[in-house]
């Protein structure tokens, strides 16, 4: 029992079933790992331990009942961008410190009623908007496989969470990376489905054209048991699309049964010269070309594409996402909920300061930057030409795709780097230069371990698929690891018996 977190999501379900423990003894199991040990890196914000106990006690009883959910009673968490009704919603900032949601977030109710348990809501970089968990108005998060390095962001408390152990599974959101980065720097596999295959109801939006749920595990098939319940069109999100509803864990089971010695054969990977340039570190590249190494020896084709430079994509994105979180925060302007400033004058008073005071130095940064895009004068010159420049790199992956059935490059440029290194901003967006262009196409992509460096700081290794073509990025993953063992590598912490 000692070492329940370290099970897999279908060994916890297979548990279950075969009543080798309780959901109650499961979640009691997690609840105890994260008191005695979430205080070295900080990765919940917020505990709903007695809503989960009751949780998991319902669940016992429903399947002893003869409930057949496959996920009943199995814990997770969400990043604390999802509303969740009754339960502190902060989106990691001062500004939403004391707001209690009075609606839960689409994915959260397809969660619930799937049966799973959630233990809590998970630290953020505020509103979405950083890439190592620095931000957060509740604390940095620390990286479980070296506490002096930073877990990625900017859901950096999701992945923490699961690879401390604490949970098997979470919950993350990507505009620019934000799932796969911090994937990479945790050693855990993680996907950012297409875009509109997740609600996005409920959830806080940052950049709307760009923002996507996923699922963040240790392995493949982890991602696919949570991602399931997630998807699916939902007429109250505008940009929810109805669209064929996969099986994620049957395709996975279905193409492992049909594998043989060679299972890669036919599948035709593209790799780009521009996401093995200049910035890249060596280690990172050489685990990069050892793992697409692997995949040539188990069948599959190497093939050269081109896609757009990855420094046009960065520019790209940080002038469209800064206008629409420009754009979408504007809401937060002490009024309605929220942060309210003390004693304001007159309303411009209360405007200024409670954004202000409520708002941390990097959302501000990208408002100021976003407003200045969106200004008359500088709309035509900044973000139209921005959005020319977009549909140039949905044209470019999608010659690319004529030649190949998936793209792989490294997910980040450096494995995680130290929490006190005082990184400039420009030098911190460059950790997102593999990942953006994917948020820009809207496409799907997924993160997966493919080794450690030196210093035993995980890497991760992009896979880029066609739109919609989440189970083929799913399943290719666990194929791969099915033949290597990357994925079952724990963090220190994780490895910490409680």
């Amino acid at each position: 029992m000692s070492e329940l977190h370290l099970l897999s999501t279908e060994q916890l379900i297979t548990g279950l079933q075969n009543k080798q423990f309780s959901s109650a003894e499961l979640t009691e199991h997690y609840i105890k790992r994260i008191d005695a040990l979430d205080s070295k890196i900080n990765s919940f914000i917020t505990h709903t331990s007695e809503t989960a106990r009751a949780q998991a006690k319902a669940a016992d009883g429903m399947r002893a009942q003869g409930d057949q959910r496959p996920l009943l009673g199995v814990p997770m968490a969400h990043k604390d961008i999802f509303c969740t009704q009754g339960v502190l919603t902060t989106c990691g900032s001062k500004m939403l410190h004391n707001f209690v949601s009075p609606y839960d977030a689409t994915i959260v109710s397809n969660i619930d009623k799937a049966g799973m348990i959630s233990l809590g809501k998970l630290n953020m970089d505020e509103f979405a908007m950083g890439s190592d968990n620095s931000s957060s108005y509740y604390g940095t998060v620390q990286n479980p496989w070296n506490l002096e390095r930073v877990p990625g962001g900017s859901s950096g408390g999701s992945a923490a969470a699961v690879a401390a152990g604490f949970v098997p599974v979470a919950t993350g959101s990507d505009t620019g990376g934000s799932i796969r980065q911090p994937a990479s720097f945790c050693g855990l596999t993680g996907i950012k489905p297409t875009y509109g295959r997740v609600s996005r109801f409920g959830m806080i939006a940052y950049a709307s054209s760009l923002d996507q749920a996923g699922s963040m595990g240790r392995s493949a098939k982890d991602c696919a048991y949570l991602l399931q319940p997630m998807i699916g069109h939902d007429p109250r999100d505008a940009t929810s699309i109805k669209y064929e509803m996969p099986n994620y864990v049957q395709d996975i089971n279905d193409a492992q049964a049909a594998a043989g010695d060679k299972p890669f054969d036919g599948l035709r990977i593209g790799v780009a010269k521009e996401y093995f340039g200049t910035g890249l570190d060596s280690e990172v590249e050489q685990a990069a070309r050892a793992a697409l190494k692997k995949y040539e020896e188990l069948g599959a084709t190497i093939v050269e594409v081109n896609i757009t430079d990855p420094e046009i994509t960065l520019a790209t994105y940080y002038m469209l996402a800064p206008a629409e979180a420009s754009s979408n925060l504007s809401r937060f302007d002490g009024v309605r909920f929220g942060y309210r400033c003390e004693n304001p004058t007159d309303l411009i008073d209360l405007y200024t300061r409670s954004r202000s005071e409520g708002f941390g130095a990097e959302v501000q940064r990208r408002i100021l930057t976003g407003t200045y895009a969106l200004s008359a004068g500088y709309f035509d010159a900044y973000y139209t030409k921005a959005q020319k420049i977009r549909r140039l790199i949905v044209k470019d992956f999608d010659e690319a795709f004529a030649s190949c059935d998936v793209i792989a490059s490294p997910t980040a440029p450096t494995a995680a780097y130290k929490l006190s290194e005082d990184l400039d901003p420009a030098t911190m967006y460059l950790g997102d230069v593999y990942t953006i262009a994917v948020n820009l196409a809207g496409l799907p992509a997924l993160s997966q371990p493919v080794g450690l460096t030196t210093e035993g700081l995980p890497i991760g290794l992009q896979l880029i698929g066609k739109h919609w073509q989440e189970s083929q990025l799913l399943t290719t993953a666990h194929l791969f690891q099915q033949h290597t063992d990357h994925h079952l590598q724990h963090s220190t912490i994780a490895k910490e018996t409680v």
